[in-house]
């Protein structure tokens, strides 16, 4: 099993920044590959960057690439997520998932899940 804990969401301007952190605990941290969705209300789950086991592979969805940055502390067994330029259509409920090996883009290849903090981004 691992556990994941999401914390540093909050409300923001737009135009602003909020850095996210997720923290792992169970199994070995740096085994497994490491995600960032989001889902507004009344949409679905969509993805938003993905992170390898090492560090090496890193995807973001077209929607926050050049504003948001994922990274990883194997360390700390913490991944984060830097997100900058914000936009009101950002808001959403950010959640942290974690998978053995490989990164992808579904949600539904992801094993474990936190339960989200809350962003939210002001006109």
């Amino acid at each position: 099993q691992v556990q994941l804990v999401e914390s540093g969401g909050g409300l923001v301007q737009a135009g602003g920044s909020l850095r996210l952190s997720c923290a792992a605990s169970g199994r070995t941290f740096s085994n497994y590959a490491m995600a960032w969705f989001r889902q507004a209300p009344g949409k679905e789950r969509e993805f938003v960057a993905t992170i390898s086991w090492g560090g090496r592979s890193i995807q973001y969805a077209d929607t926050v690439k050049g504003r948001f940055t994922i990274s990883r502390d194997n360390a700390k067994n913490t991944v984060y997520l830097q997100m900058n330029s914000l936009e009101p259509e950002d808001t959403a409920v950010y959640l942290c998932a974690a998978r053995p090996d490989t990164t992808y883009y579904e949600d539904f290849m992801y094993n474990y899940w936190g339960q989200g903090t809350q962003v939210t981004v002001s006109s």
